[in-house]
């Protein structure tokens, strides 16, 4: 680590805390982004104020930082996400010693306003799954994220050995494929893949070209698919087939949405996407109600 009698500009620490302070904590590739985004942009606005050093920073800058981002507009979720960064980024300065209090110790984050879960309805999913059928690296990748929920970074990790397909690909639950995960905090699960994700990745993998790595998905180039790189298919998709205000991560929540109505039951359905709590999982209920209502109505006797 850098000799702490050297670090005394905010810019310094900065620097050292994405070089050391971040890998140190295990975060994922996105969360370190947005440390570095969220800490870039403090250093900036202090920046334009004459504050440069990390002596100068007191409670009172710090909270008119955050009146600033009120007077940006932001939303309260990236209010929350900023205030989260700052009071880990000083609580950090002050383990090592280089600040003897943090002057973020006492943000309040604001209060997040919950958005309801975007979730594709059936018609919208099956019309996306009809549009990249020609494509058969594209279809299997939209069946993993439709069939298992998995989140962005989980698929993007994925390598050869970790799918499990079975001989014959039947609708036997006997039958069923599995694929090992590497979730959040390098948890290692194994979760269970149905009869159509098989399908899909058995005719992918008929065609994958050979390589010189192990990575499940690859690019036109033969490298390995990157988490921008599968975003901005899915993306393309979403757009060619008229699908507004949707993401990558809306297939995570029509996954969970669509098999809670159909009588999936939570535990199960956390287990699959990998919440460490069952509570986080409750919310795809009160959603799974609206696609009840929305099916009684439209196929009424």
């Amino acid at each position: 680590m850098e000799d702490q009698s050297t670090v005394t500009t905010l810019a310094q620490t900065l620097a050292q805390f994405e070089t050391s302070g971040t890998p140190a904590r295990n975060l994922a590739t996105r969360t370190r982004r947005e440390y570095a985004r969220d800490l870039r942009d403090l250093l900036s606005y202090f920046e334009q104020r004459g504050i440069t050093r990390l002596d100068e920073v007191r409670s009172r800058e710090v909270e008119a930082y955050l009146a600033e981002l009120d007077r940006r507009g932001l939303q309260g979720s990236t209010r929350n996400r900023k205030v989260h960064t700052l009071k880990t980024f000083f609580a950090w300065l002050v383990r090592h010693e280089l600040l003897a209090s943090s002057p973020a110790a006492r943000l309040v984050a604001p209060r997040a306003i919950k958005k309801e879960p975007r979730y594709l309805s059936e018609e919208e999913y099956r019309r996306l799954l009809r549009a990249c059928s020609h494509h058969t690296r594209d279809a299997a990748i939209i069946e993993v994220f439709l069939q298992t929920g998995m989140r962005l970074s989980e698929l993007a990790r994925l390598t050869l050995t970790d799918v499990d397909l079975p001989k014959r690909i039947t609708r036997d639950i006997e039958s069923m494929g599995s694929v090992r995960v590497q979730r959040k905090g390098g948890k290692i699960e194994r979760i269970p893949l149905n009869y159509k994700v098989c399908q899909a990745l058995a005719a992918y993998l008929k065609v994958r070209p050979k390589v010189g790595h192990d990575g499940l998905f690859i690019t036109k180039f033969k490298t390995r698919m990157t988490t921008r790189s599968i975003e901005y298919m899915v993306t393309k998709y979403l757009g060619e087939t008229g699908i507004s205000g949707a993401s990558v991560h809306t297939l995570r929540h029509t996954m969970a949405t669509h098999h809670v109505a159909r009588g999936t039951d939570l535990k199960t359905v956390q287990v699959t996407l990998g919440h460490a709590s069952l509570a986080t999982t409750t919310i795809y209920v009160s959603l799974s109600k609206r696609v009840q209502k929305k099916a009684l109505q439209e196929h009424a006797l």
